[in-house]
């Protein structure tokens, strides 16, 4: 059985956004954020008056956010208590890397084929310099939703709206435990650079290239999760 316990003094400090426009989206998006990283993590009970007063909002638009974050699958509610992020196992993180690459692999090799316009491929150079800032700045919630939004707006040029879908709610569901340690090694800058060279691939029309650097990058992801978890991935 799982141990529980409260989250006092367990969730690292998340951005404040009482100025910011879109609240529940916006917290909706951090807290997605901080399951995958692995800021929130499982076996722990999270309430949320206790979220709210770290994210500077009130008990309501986070309250909202976790019961969206719920009908997700990321997390489960706890009568009278609070939530608790689902946790997954070796074999379904796995499942989650090999469906990943058996989608978006070769969804990129045709990306790349295609040659898509500049000015299309020019959307993606802020996203993935974005990453970079992140893990520089060692924000992992950051990191993981620029991540996502990097791949995703990849993957839409397929102009393959259900492709996009799936693959958002196989990201969704990840867990990247290993992110912080690689942060505080500062190695996380090396991963995140990956994403400037797949786009620098994708506009070379370097279909081979983007390919084999995917295919690289999904099984990096993998090995970053599972430092988190103790497995070891050859």
């Amino acid at each position: 059985m799982t141990h529980m316990t409260t989250d006092d003094g367990v969730l690292p400090a998340l951005p404040s956004f009482s100025a910011r426009r879109s609240l529940r989206g916006e917290i909706t998006e951090t807290l997605r954020g901080a399951v995958i990283s692995g800021e929130l993590r499982p076996g722990v009970v999270y309430s949320a008056p206790s979220l709210a007063a770290r994210l500077g909002a009130s008990a309501t638009p986070v309250r909202e956010a976790m019961l969206e974050l719920a009908k997700e699958g990321l997390i489960e509610p706890l009568r009278n208590k609070g939530f608790r992020v689902v946790e997954l196992s070796d074999e379904e993180l796995d499942e989650i890397a090999e469906l990943r690459a058996l989608i978006e692999v070769p969804t990129v090799r045709r990306i790349a084929a295609s040659g898509p316009s500049p000015d299309v491929i020019e959307r993606l150079r802020p996203l993935a310099a974005a990453i970079e800032d992140a893990a520089v700045r060692g924000d992992l919630i950051a990191h993981v939703t620029h991540d996502m939004d990097f791949h995703l707006t990849l993957l839409a040029l397929a102009g393959n709206a259900n492709l996009v879908e799936t693959v958002r709610s196989l990201r969704t569901r990840s867990r990247i435990y290993g992110l912080r340690a690689l942060a505080d090694r500062n190695e996380l800058i090396d991963s995140a650079r990956e994403h400037a060279a797949l786009v620098d691939l994708v506009a070379a029309g370097d279909a081979d290239g983007a390919e084999a650097l995917m295919h690289r990058h999904i099984r990096h992801v993998r090995g970053i999760w599972a430092e988190g978890s103790g497995t070891v991935v050859e």
